[in-house]
């Protein structure tokens, strides 16, 4: 801790150009080794307020020999004169302050403003002045006189950032208060590293949230951004960036340029926004290289460019000749009214100015003469110089927003040296303090202005913050204006915190939003797949996948529909699968309905003929009752295949397949009925044989209930257990929904198949047995060709019914039912009815006989 004092000690010195090595006995007695800064506005007071601002913006160089001491450190180049303004806006306050009986009564605050030409050795040099309690006058430069305590109780400045970062680093050792009213630097929210800095305009943070959220509103994606090379330019870019990138923002390019680097590196950023397809650009520049850059940028003008401006200068009324920045945007501090302050900025003579180097100056330079007479070239002021006349941005009081900084810091020092000396009725101007006291009463300041604005400030010594968006827009005289268009509030609450209250004029007074993207919306129906090695904004539009839609413009991924839903064409929307069964108004439902009742139709007939004809040989020798019952089977059997059509229902699931499974086991038996009874007769017509008595009639009958209960009983059984029911196959088809009935259980229906075909497979064995009994008497080889049919069309029908797709599996069992039955009653009853109707002299008992008689001759 000593070392660290000594240290500091030390550069103390070095920087003031005090000499340690000239003190003799005490630190009292000491010599200078150069003069100090001289302050470029004062006056004596009770208490001393330091103040610094960047009046110019360069200090006047020269190349160190090493050899002798370095010269003082002077500011050059043009004056910036809003910053003049800022300066005597803080002597205004302070006068008006002195004048008030209820702040700081019977107390006369002066102050000390310098110049700091924007430059950080000059920052440092001042507030080293300020700190070392140095006098601030001296006559005889081999002495200087200590005072008692810090030079000043507190300092206001400085306006930029990095200057403002030195001194908060040296000024937060000794506790000397330091409130900015201009450096934005969210760097200076950092109590660890600057515990004694405050200020009274907003932290970049806010304004760099701010800019990320207003580009957002206005759907820029694609963007350039250009900051000053310096701490308020890097991290307010840096602070910008983080806020860009939570917001889906990218950035084309970043470049940075100070005003004392290389003019190539100038050209160089101002060749990369020409060349650039960003239509937008952000820039955080500090004024000195916003003109410069803008200076550049006029030689060779890029195509129109919407600006987005940081507050350091969209509000300078400096730059509204710049044609190339109409409809620029931008953050700034709200404008306000200090009343009296325009009079006091014009109660200017060349006396007053006379008595400041600053003011004399400003007053040579505005009306281009010598108050001395000791300029070269320049004619004498002659005392018809009117200030009013002047138009510029120092008489400029429209356009108070920073000036209202300046004026709340002065009104906070104020409230907190009041808080340090007085009590309720007066204040001790003799009152001896710290620095340390000054800066923990400027913690808990809550006051208000004169001008009704309140001071506070945070945990982190900075203000709410609470900004305007302006808009440079062309006025009735055709000049570019400052507009209030928006506002933005961090106080209000998430996502509430900006609004717009007017319309804006756009880039060169064009009407519509500029867009400024790397990849056009993605329209729904497709999402966004980035470019290999370009930002997340430049992508391509890729279609969604089948099954899959995006509903949202810009969408990330495509999402599967739900499963019973399927996507529209344009992917964009699900929508209900179509589905699909074997609707009565489809066109292979009416073929397969005329079928089924023509095939019922003919059934019937061939019963009527029969009926007709029943005591006709060939009806009595082919088993009448049987073929009466076969006859009404193989009707069932046709009308049966009418419950596949049309939309699947518990009741219909259940009669289709036991209806078609009975039927047909009855149809079946009769058939196998009439092969046996077929074989029995020709083993009658043998001597001997009684085979008759054994299968007559009753013995018929019996065989057909039977096999037909058989039937039933395992209809019943699939029924109880896992009937078949209504099913929506979504599985088979991604696009459709096939209503089917399911099986229920599987072993069921093809036990009902199974038992079918074993039945048919033992008529067919038998039919094929009795092929060669003689002809006129035997039926057994149309059984045999009609078996041979039903065994075929069957036997086929598994493969095809396994294979066939959505409503066509049903029609293949129908078209398996409707070819099996037609199979049945051509080959059974055709060749009968043919010899009834055509051939009568055929159906007579000596003909059927005849073959039988001739074989047993």
């Amino acid at each position: 801790m000593q070392l660290t004092s000594s240290l500091m000690f030390v550069t103390m010195m070095f920087i003031t150009g005090l000499s340690p090595a000239s003190c003799k006995g005490d630190l009292v007695s000491c010599s200078l080794w150069t003069d100090p800064q001289l302050p470029g506005l004062s006056m004596n007071g009770d208490f001393i307020i330091g103040g610094i601002f960047s009046i110019h913006f360069y200090t006047r160089s020269e190349q160190n020999t090493y050899t002798r001491q370095p010269l003082q450190l002077q500011c050059s180049g043009s004056m910036d004169l809003r910053e003049l303004r800022f300066a005597r806006a803080m002597e205004f306050t302070i006068h008006e302050i002195n004048n008030r009986t209820d702040l700081l009564p019977g107390i006369i605050l002066g102050y000390q403003i310098y110049d700091s030409c924007t430059s950080v050795p000059m920052a440092i040099k001042v507030g080293f002045q300020f700190a070392n309690g140095l006098e601030p006058v001296f006559n005889d430069t081999n002495s200087c006189v200590k005072s008692a305590g810090a030079a000043v109780p507190a300092i206001l400045g400085e306006s930029s950032s990095t200057p403002s970062i030195s001194m908060a680093r040296m000024l937060g050792l000794f506790s000397i208060p330091q409130v900015s009213h201009f450096a934005t630097c969210a760097c200076l929210s950092d109590k660890r590293e600057f515990p004694a800095f405050f200020r009274t305009i907003p932290s970049d943070h806010h304004q760099a949230a701010a800019l990320a959220k207003m580009v957002k509103y206005f759907g820029w994606t694609w963007i350039g951004a250009v900051r000053s090379d310096s701490d308020y330019g890097n991290y307010g870019m840096a602070s910008f960036l983080k806020a860009a990138q939570e917001e889906g923002i990218c950035v084309e390019y970043s470049e940075s340029y100070y005003r004392t680097q290389p003019r190539s590196k100038l050209e160089r950023v101002a060749n990369v926004i020409r060349r650039s397809t960003a239509r937008v650009i952000v820039a955080f520049l500090a004024a000195g290289e916003m003109r410069l850059l803008l200076e550049e940028l006029t030689k060779q003008p890029p195509p129109p460019l919407q600006w987005i401006g940081s507050e350091t200068w969209i509000t300078d009324p400096g730059f509204l000749k710049y044609n190339m920045c109409a409809g620029a945007i931008g953050f700034s501090i709200p404008r306000s009214v200090i009343p009296g302050l325009r009079e006091y900025l014009l109660d200017l003579s060349p006396a007053q100015a006379l008595k400041s180097s600053l003011l004399t100056e400003f007053w040579e330079s505005s009306f281009s003469c010598s108050l001395k007479g000791s300029s070269e070239g320049a004619r004498e002021c002659d005392g018809s110089e009117d200030i009013r006349a002047l138009q510029n941005t120092y008489t400029d009081t429209s356009q108070l927003r920073v000036t209202n900084m300046v004026y709340k810091a002065t009104y906070a020092i104020a409230h907190a040296i009041h808080g340090v000396i007085c009590n309720d009725t007066q204040c001790d101007k003799s009152a001896k303090f710290t620095s340390r006291q000054i800066l923990d009463q400027l913690k808990r300041v809550n006051c208000t202005t004169k001008n009704g604005y309140q001071v506070s400030f945070d945990s982190n010594g900075d203000p709410v913050a609470v900004y305007d968006l302006i808009n440079w827009q062309v006025n009735k005289d055709g000049r570019l204006d400052f507009v209030t268009v928006g506002h933005y509030d961090s106080s209000r609450p998430r996502g509430q915190e900006f609004s717009m209250s007017r319309a804006i004029s756009w880039v060169l007074g064009q009407k519509e939003v500029p867009r400024s993207v790397c990849s056009e919306c993605c329209p729904p129906g497709t999402r966004k797949a980035v470019q290999k090695g370009k930002p997340v904004c430049c992508y391509d539009c890729i279609p969604c996948a089948e099954g899959e839609i995006s509903n949202r413009t810009d969408s990330l991924d495509c999402r599967y529909c739900p499963p019973e839903f399927w996507p529209n064409t344009k992917r964009d929307s699900c929508l209900p699968k179509p589905v699909e069964f074997l609707s009565w108004d489809d066109n292979l439902s009416i073929i397969l309905t005329v079928f089924s009742i023509t095939g019922a139709f003919i059934a019937l007939s061939v019963a009527a003929v029969f009926y007709k004809h029943r005591n006709s040989p060939i009806v009595r020798a082919n088993n009448s009752e049987l073929s009466f019952l076969l006859l009404f089977s193989l009707t069932l059997c046709f009308l049966c295949s009418l419950t596949f059509i049309g939309r699947p229902t518990q009741w219909s699931c259940m009669l289709r397949h036991t209806a078609f499974g009975i039927t047909f086991v009855l149809c079946i038996s009769c058939v196998l009925g009439k092969t046996i009874v077929v074989l029995m007769a020709f083993r009658a017509t043998l001597p001997g044989s009684n085979a008759m008595k054994w299968f007559g009639p009753p013995q018929q009958r019996l065989s057909v209930l039977t096999f037909t209960l058989i039937q039933v009983l395992i209809c019943v059984l699939w029924l109880k257990i896992s009937p078949p029911s209504p099913f929506r196959n979504i599985k088979q088809y991604k696009e459709r929904i096939i209503l089917e009935c399911g099986l229920g259980s599987n072993t069921g229906f093809w036990a009902v198949l199974g038992y079918i075909g074993f039945l048919a497979l033992l008529c067919f064995i038998l039919a094929f047995l009795a092929r060669k009994l003689p002809d006129n008497f035997n039926e057994a080889k149309f059984i045999t060709f009609s078996m041979l049919i039903f065994c075929a069309v069957w036997v086929t029908f598994i493969p095809a019914y396994v294979s066939s797709p959505g409503k066509f599996t049903v029609a293949v069992e129908i078209f398996a039912i409707l070819a099996s039955s037609f199979g049945l009653i051509i080959c059974i009853f055709v060749p009968k009815c043919f010899i009834i109707v055509f051939r009568p002299d055929q159906n007579t008992k000596k003909h059927l006989m005849g073959k039988v008689s001739s074989k047993a001759l």
